[in-house]
């Protein structure tokens, strides 16, 4: 197997690696990061401008990539910067309207590609724990469609976002897969109310609350009762995407941990040159390289047709990326000494954000489990 990237990514890197350079340094980054907003709606506009959301999605869906390897390419570029956009947003819910959106639903993947509509999904709950059946939102029928009530956990730019994507339970109990329906809700409808607040590694989250939302009817999305099938395949690219922005961010905090072992000096000689440290850099090595074939493997097992094959190298890679994310971490603040846990250093934030994607859609744990039950 060719493991080389295609010209057209090897470009669509260059550009969003340049672009994340020059406009998305890291006092710009911290300043978004850490604010009010939790994104900058100019530089959001940009990306779209270059085309990054638009990789995200085939031609057929009015994009220009849409393989696992072109999401792969854009948010391991996305994890260099620590980029906060919206971006994972737009991926699940835009992959969830091309799996099982109607014609007339599919219009809005146009409005996420251009950087107007903010997207996010809704699915996580209070003591969920991961388990993506656990549902108890509540949908039922109505007068021309559809009431929701329950309330939504940790809702990445849930405060943002103008499109909801919410998971709601139609039948069946509260840990079944069957029953559960999708449902698009405009983030203004009457009865959604929604609590923003900081993430530790930066960004947004929401606290969202839904009580007797009302919708019609065309706000489902596919058929009834069967939304966990189109939530597995959406959270299957977001779970993608983590492990690639992981990949990303281990790559500039391996950087940086090599920079500093040449130039620190003790004793008069760089610290690099002490044999202890060297084995340790060289084991880290090796475990970004396991990282980055992780994310090859689920790259590749998201073109395939069989379910298992695609959730157990997804699930794999989830492992991995929290496994070594963690070592990354941990070694590379430790061979910075005290000033690796520093605000001003940006491999302190690089840190927090490997730890915070391990349990973003599923830690280590979680996963392990998965893929063992997957086998």
């Amino acid at each position: 197997m060719n493991f080389e990237h295609t010209e057209d990514r090897r470009m669509l890197a260059d550009t969003l690696n340049r672009f994340v350079a020059e406009q998305y340094g890291f006092d710009t980054r911290n300043a978004i990061a850490y604010g009010d907003v939790g994104m900058q709606p100019a530089l959001w506009a940009q990306f779209a401008e270059l085309g990054a959301i638009g990789a995200l999605f085939t031609e057929a869906d009015g994009g220009f990539g849409g393989a696992g390897f072109d999401v792969a390419v854009v948010f391991e570029a996305l994890g260099r910067g620590l980029v906060v956009e919206p971006f994972l947003g737009a991926l699940v819910v835009g992959r969830a309207l091309a799996a099982a959106g109607t014609p007339a639903q599919k219009e809005q993947i146009a409005s996420l590609i251009d950087g107007s509509t903010v997207a996010a999904l809704a699915h996580d709950e209070p003591g969920s724990h991961y388990e993506m059946a656990r549902v108890s939102t509540r949908a039922v029928r109505s007068e021309g469609g559809w009431a929701l009530t329950g309330a939504k956990a940790v809702v990445v730019q849930g405060d943002n976002a103008q499109l909801l994507l919410v998971s709601a339970r139609t039948a069946g109990a509260v840990d079944s897969e069957d029953g559960i329906s999708l449902f698009l809700v405009p983030a203004d409808a009457a009865g959604v109310a929604r609590r923003g607040m900081g993430r530790i590694d930066g960004g947004r989250v929401a606290e969202i609350t839904l009580d007797n939302v009302q919708l019609g009817a065309d706000a489902l999305l596919g058929t009834e009762g069967q939304g966990f099938a189109t939530l597995e395949i959406a959270v299957g690219w977001g779970i993608l995407a983590l492990c690639a922005e992981a990949l990303g961010a281990m790559e500039v905090a391996k950087k940086d941990t090599l920079e500093y072992l040449q130039t620190r000096k003790q004793f008069g000689v760089p610290i690099g040159s002490f044999q202890a440290l060297q084995h340790r850099m060289a084991d880290l090595l090796l475990e970004v390289e396991q990282s980055r074939s992780a994310v090859i493997n689920a790259a590749a097992a998201m073109d395939s047709a069989d379910r298992v094959e695609r959730e157990r190298a997804l699930s794999a890679a989830k492992f991995t990326i929290g496994r070594i994310g963690a070592l990354v971490s941990e070694e590379s603040i430790q061979m910075h000494g005290g000033i690796g846990m520093t605000w001003e250093l940006p491999l302190s934030h690089y840190a927090k954000r490997l730890v915070m994607i391990d349990h973003e859609l599923g830690d280590e744990d979680h996963h392990l489990a998965r893929y063992m039950a997957l086998g």
